[in-house]
């Protein structure tokens, strides 16, 4: 399965859902601001980042701009993670360059279903740019 980078300060949010992804069979990296999030990336090469983006040090929408600022990793993707459900909220994710976007509390089968189109896309992408 994929590794996931999880990204989230609240510590309650953060179990529950590393555990759930754990017994869905996927490595689970932690971090707990948007600062470590970004170290952690470039660190381990996640196959996918699930971004808070209400984080202490910084947030979510800036270091997201950041990683796909960086040609290091701005191939990974990268899911909004926000308790804010406006439609602007959405695009403002977007914007920011996150590849797409998710409510909390956090459907599983929805997320899941999320999480194995952004790996497979990128999966694809690396193929495709490896070719001759």
């Amino acid at each position: 399965m994929a590794k996931i980078l999880l990204v989230e300060d609240n510590e309650m949010n953060r179990d529950m859902l590393s555990r759930r992804l754990a017994r869905k069979g996927h490595e689970v990296l932690l971090a707990v601001d948007g600062q470590s999030g970004m170290e952690m990336v470039r660190r381990h090469a996640p196959d996918l980042v699930l971004m808070d983006m209400s984080l202490p040090v910084v947030d979510g929408w800036e270091a997201t701009r950041r990683l796909k600022g960086d040609e290091a990793t701005r191939h990974i993707p990268v899911i909004a993670l926000t308790a804010h459900a406006m439609s602007s909220d959405r695009g403002k994710a977007l914007e920011a360059g996150c590849d797409d976007y998710d409510t909390k509390p956090v459907e599983l089968p929805r997320l899941l279903a999320k999480i194995e189109l952004l790996i497979q896309r990128a999966a694809g992408r690396t193929a495709a740019e490896a070719a001759p």
